[in-house]
């Protein structure tokens, strides 16, 4: 017997052997058993995702011999040629090969003409919104006044160049991408049942590469059979795709995070010389950056390969980097060098990359010098704080730190600023900087180290002073004070707004 490809061997031959689309089933269903049946239903959906299935099923459900029913036999002889393609009264067309009005009306001028064999004559017309407009004049007559004995099943991919006089004369069906978890556990139903060896890794792979459709997944299942000799294997599915080792990806956070620029590169020709398209490579850090996301603000989904990175990047951090992979994987077609394109994308990312201060980078319950007000300058301003807290957090210097606390000071004058409301949001905008629960205590005392407001007030200072300087030395200012008799007026915000 000749090999059955498994898209074929396996579609559903009923309802109940179906995976997913549990939405188009119930309803369908439920309209049977209480025999409330249309004359035309309309199954739209991407490739691959059951449309023409589940008319196929449909056509078996309103012809079986037991009667109509939403489980047909399968053994009867109107069941076992709907299967094989051999029902008289089951009348497939494409009409991406049948576009011409008078083909249409060769298709329909024995509508009027009692089934041969079934109980109904069923249109099953796939790929409808090929037909042209005069195709679809005549199909619409037909709609308008169906003799009883006649059902018309119509799929499409493309349901909006449908017109609206079909489409109002239809009974709707929207089919949904299959997901991918419903993906994998079908395809490892049927490698179970096939006797073949598999690894759950690889058919993940395998139903990510699908994108929602089942047809596709059983398509590259047969292709990841071959590729393994009979085996699926991750390793072996991952070459299949064009997926990139795991490792090379860890390669490229780590010098991301250490900010080695040159390891970042020479990593990256590594990816490429072994044939790693820039696409797939982009693609894989994008998941990667998720997965990040994912276990920062989900510690339950700990992946241990990646423990590490959600401990050193910061939240802002990974939603950036991520941002400059989505819009770089958006703008990566368009380059005339992809290789090149992807190298600027990581070198982005590389010169937006946090440089993290020793306060960070050591958990050291000790007292910091001068420069942990130098620090604490650094941190405060990227905590996202508004409001009271961030003036709290403006006039502290930070004391010390360690793996659970963080203890600051603030000056006897600044005491109304401390409360317990923004203590509270200052502790929680430094738990989620320093990616870890920490509590804060501030205590009153005198300083001695310049707070982050106060350096934030000297340098505006300073900036004023310096711009000051180079309008009073700018050669043009001076000739028009001197051919005016002009003088240079200093206004602060104040006089600017009396």
């Amino acid at each position: 017997m000749s090999y059955q490809v498994l898209a074929r061997k396996w579609r559903p031959q009923t309802f109940t052997e179906m995976v997913g689309q549990n939405h188009v089933l119930r309803a369908l269903i439920n309209a049977i058993d209480a025999k409330q049946l249309h004359h035309a239903y309309l199954f739209t959906g991407t490739r691959g995702v059951g449309k023409t299935t589940i008319a196929r099923v449909l056509a078996k459900c309103l012809n079986c011999e037991t009667g109509i029913t939403s489980k047909p036999c399968g053994t009867c002889s109107a069941c076992i040629d709907i299967r094989d393609g051999k029902f008289v009264d089951l009348i497939e067309v494409d009409a991406a090969s049948r576009t011409k009005v008078e083909q249409t009306r060769d298709l329909l001028e024995n509508v009027a003409y009692a089934p041969t064999r079934g109980r109904f004559k069923i249109y099953l017309i796939d790929e409808v919104h090929m037909l042209s407009t005069h195709s679809f004049n005549a199909l619409l007559k037909t709609l308008e006044e169906p003799p009883e004995h006649v059902k018309f099943l119509l799929a499409t991919t493309d349901p909006d160049r449908l017109p609206m006089t079909v489409l109002s004369r239809c009974l709707h069906f929207h089919l949904k991408n299959m997901p991918v978890a419903t993906i994998s556990t079908q395809l490892a139903h049927i490698l179970t049942h096939e006797k073949i060896t598999f690894e759950a890794p690889a058919l993940d792979l395998i139903s990510q590469a699908a994108e929602g459709s089942m047809r596709d997944a059983l398509s590259i299942l047969d292709q990841a059979i071959a590729y393994g000799a009979g085996t699926v294997n991750t390793i072996m599915v991952r070459e299949l795709l064009g997926h990139i080792n795991p490792e090379a990806v860890l390669r490229l956070l780590q010098a991301l995070q250490q900010q080695q620029g040159d390891v970042l590169l020479v990593t990256l020709q590594e990816l490429v010389t072994v044939g790693a398209e820039p696409q797939v490579i982009l693609d894989e850090l994008i998941q990667t950056f998720h997965k990040i996301a994912v276990m920062q603000l989900v510690p339950e989904r700990l992946d241990v390969t990646l423990q590490t990175f959600a401990q050193h990047f910061s939240p802002q951090d990974v939603q950036l980097f991520y941002q400059i992979a989505v819009n770089g994987r958006r703008d990566l077609p368009w380059m005339a060098n992809p290789r090149l394109g992807l190298e600027m994308i990581l070198l982005r990312m590389l010169a937006f990359a946090p440089v993290l201060p020793a306060a960070l980078t050591r958990v050291e319950s000790k007292e910091v010098e001068n420069k942990g007000g130098d620090n604490w300058a650094h941190i405060a301003p990227q905590l996202n704080l508004t409001g009271l807290a961030m003036a709290l957090a403006s006039h502290c210097v930070l004391k010390s730190m360690d793996e659970h606390q963080v203890q600051l000071a603030l000056a006897p004058q600044h005491a109304p600023l401390l409360n317990h409301s923004s203590t509270q949001r200052l502790q929680e905008a430094l738990s989620a900087y320093l990616t870890r629960k920490v509590s804060v205590k501030i205590s009153l005392e005198e300083t001695g180290i310049e707070t982050p407001a106060l350096q934030k007030a000297q340098q505006q200072q300073q900036a004023k002073q310096a711009a000051e300087h180079d309008i009073k030395t700018d050669p043009h200012v001076q000739a028009m004070m001197e051919r005016l008799g002009a003088s240079i007026v200093e206004l602060d915000a104040k006089s600017t707004l009396s």
